[in-house]
């Protein structure tokens, strides 16, 4: 399932309002860097806007919000303002879930690990013991 969100910012400079938005494929971004924590340079530079400009300045001072979330991003979007740590921390148990379903199904001809739930707790307890240890 893809992951993504719209940003959106709005302001305000020599009397132009400006209103950028920008997709985010949240899928990418958090293989990628693992966080989503700065978009405002990305933001700039789809929407033109030099880092190193009067404008980027004012885009900073307002805060980003969301729209039009898809997948389990959806869950963590109220009112414009997505829950990134909350996110972060679902799209990571998410891909573990996924991970250990190819592995039950590669391996055991298991195609639902959810049908199975103590195959799923004993994979997790080998993940979790394999993330401690390494």
């Amino acid at each position: 399932m893809k992951n993504s969100v719209i940003a959106n910012v709005s302001f305000s400079f020599k009397g132009e309002i400006f209103n950028l938005s920008m997709p985010v494929d949240l899928d990418a971004v958090m293989e990628e860097e693992e966080n989503i924590s700065n978009l405002y340079p990305q933001m700039a530079e789809s929407n033109g806007i030099g880092l190193y400009s009067y404008e980027y300045e004012m885009m900073m001072a307002e805060p980003i919000m969301f729209s039009a979330a898809e997948g389990i991003a959806a869950d963590y979007l109220i009112d414009g303002v997505f829950d990134l740590e909350s996110f972060q921390t679902a799209w990571r148990q998410a891909r573990v879930m996924h991970l250990l379903g190819m592995i039950a199904e590669s391996e055991m001809g298991i195609g639902d690990l959810e049908a199975h739930p103590e195959l799923k707790r004993a994979l997790t307890e080998a993940y979790l013991c394999g993330k401690e240890s390494g």
